[in-house]
């Protein structure tokens, strides 16, 4: 069945079906016919104050709901601006719809306006880019959504002609069947199942790549039959709650946390790196085990190009139907007889502890004992983000969300609009350095506007304070990292939200617990001394 519509009505119709029912960004003149086609497919376009943070709300929502992001972007300047959020979700994994308004091919060979190759600026950043026409709408709607979202997720631009949007166009209902998920088998399965069988040190690595395929209880299954410790990274944290006996918890940027974690991962006889994407991780995770000395299983959506570990058994297959045939055949039995992974687990928490009376380890801790166990958190890039993905307990899958791969600053705020505009009914945090913070400021106007009411709390040390760790461990001359102290509590009270400043624990406590009964956004200032950083990542 075919039906007659413009092209841009083709695209948003598609993108409905995909379960997308919010679009952001900031309109021109050149996407208005695409913005009127996504509300009348039923997707809500919602006014951002900048392209890069429009995508991060987007993120948010996707993060709740599952669907696609769209991001909107006029010709020129408004595209470029979206190349920063573009980047993150190629790098973090995330499935998104870029689309950007143009001239017509008819006229950029004589009009030279605000017009450049839009194509070529996005290609290196996503996995694909097309120009839509009006006689294939159809056709690269599908493929578009199709190329988000398969493994591994990520951004697709497509660049709207401003007369092909209006363009009469044909939907022919041309979709991509999804395929199916295959189990190994033969002889890579059977020396999988003997290594297996045979490990007496085993460990799992556990990644993003596994959030995404909902492996969570193929995974808890296969970890408790088989008595398997496991450690994630920050973006697969919770996939199975980190309460778990078994669990040590994230890792990824703190060299203090893999002091304890690399020599237990170098001791294992078995490493299985299931669903694991080293594109988190520091330079330290590289070749951290001897495919030589040690016997590695790599499960992963797509073939090995990083080089950042190597495997001696891979399987290019879907998680939960490959620990399946793992375990067939193979009963539980004990492991790590020294109980080493436990004393690892008992040394990291206390590494981080809980206790500290102020700093930065002090509001995370405070944060944590106060919120609620449902309580969605976001983090923005810097040193709290490293200390906060220790310390944070999650007990479910996306319970922090963060820019892990880009590592992106500014991400954090509207991350969190985006959460509590799909999650409404569940708190959410924003943790967010100073500087990142200041980034971003003007997007807690469309917070008020949405009517959404996260709390933001921030580190505020007036530095950026990673880099001017960094710079004294290499005794650099300070520079270009202090700027001076703000009002970040009146900042949030000018834009229609609450504003509160703390500098201990029991103000931060009381602040915490009105904002959890406001129907405003609540900024919440933690107001910390310079160095609090030092020793703790």
């Amino acid at each position: 069945m075919t039906v007659s519509s413009r092209a841009a009505d083709v695209l948003a119709r598609r993108l409905y079906e995909a379960g997308c029912r919010h679009a952001f960004g900031m309109p021109g003149g050149e996407v208005l016919t695409l913005v009127d086609a996504l509300t009348r497919a039923g997707i809500t376009f919602h006014l951002a104050k900048h392209e890069n943070c429009a995508g991060f709300i987007g993120e948010g929502v996707h993060h709740a709901d599952g669907a696609p992001v769209i991001l909107v972007a006029t010709l020129g300047p408004g595209a470029l601006n979206g190349i920063n959020v573009v980047a993150n979700a190629h790098q973090d994994r995330v499935p998104m719809l870029v689309l950007t308004g143009c001239v017509d091919a008819a006229e950029e060979h004589s009009y030279t306006h605000q017009v450049l190759d839009h194509r070529a600026v996005f290609a290196p950043v996503t996995k694909a880019t097309f120009r839509l026409d009006a006689e294939s709408a159809g056709l690269i709607a599908d493929k578009a959504v199709a190329i988000a979202t398969e493994s591994r997720n990520g951004p697709v631009h497509i660049d709207v002609p401003i007369s092909t949007a209006d363009a009469p166009a044909r939907d022919r209902g041309i979709r991509r069947a999804p395929a199916s998920a295959a189990a190994p088998s033969g002889e890579s399965l059977a020396q999988a199942r003997d290594w297996l069988a045979a490990a007496e040190r085993p460990v799992a690595v556990i990644g993003l790549d596994a959030v995404q395929e909902n492996a969570g209880s193929a995974l808890l299954a296969f970890v408790e039959k088989h008595r398997i410790p496991f450690l994630t990274s920050y973006k697969a944290k919770g996939i199975i709650s980190e309460d778990h006996p078994l669990c040590l918890g994230g890792a990824g940027l703190s060299p203090l946390a893999d002091k304890h974690l690399l020599p237990l991962v170098q001791a294992a006889d078995l490493v299985l790196s299931i669903g694991y994407d080293p594109i988190e991780m520091r330079p330290g995770w590289r070749n951290v085990w001897d495919v030589k000395t040690q016997q590695v299983i790599d499960i992963a959506p797509v073939a090995n190009t990083h080089y950042m570990h190597q495997a001696g058994l891979t399987f290019l297959t879907a998680i939960a139907p490959a620990l399946e045939a793992f375990s067939e055949g193979t009963g539980p039995r004990g492991t790590w007889p020294d109980g080493r992974p436990a004393a690892v687990k008992a040394a990291l928490a206390d590494a981080f502890p809980q206790d500290d009376s102020w700093g930065p380890a002090g509001v995370i801790a405070e944060c944590r004992a106060i919120l609620p166990p449902e309580t969605l958190a976001t983090a923005d890039s810097g040193a709290h983000r490293i200390l906060l993905s220790q310390m944070w307990q999650c007990r479910e899958p996306r319970g922090l969300i963060q820019s892990s791969g880009l590592c992106t600053m500014g991400c954090a705020v509207p991350m969190a609009i985006g959460r509590k505009l799909a999650q409404p009914d569940r708190p959410v945090v924003s943790f967010s350095g100073d500087a990142g913070f200041l980034m971003v400021a003007g997007e807690l106007s469309t917070a008020a506007e949405m009517g959404v009411a996260p709390i933001f709390v921030v580190f505020a040390d007036a530095s950026l304070a990673l880099i001017e760790l960094k710079q004294r461990q290499r005794q650099l001359v300070n520079g270009g990292v202090d700027f001076a102290a703000h009002d970040f509590a009146a900042i949030g009270r000018a834009f229609g939200g609450n504003g509160v400043t703390v500098t201990n624990r029991s103000e931060l406590r009381a602040a915490l617990q009105d904002a959890m009964q406001a129907d405003r956004f609540t900024v919440i200032s933690a107001v910390i001394e310079r160095g609090g950083y030092d020793g703790r990542i």
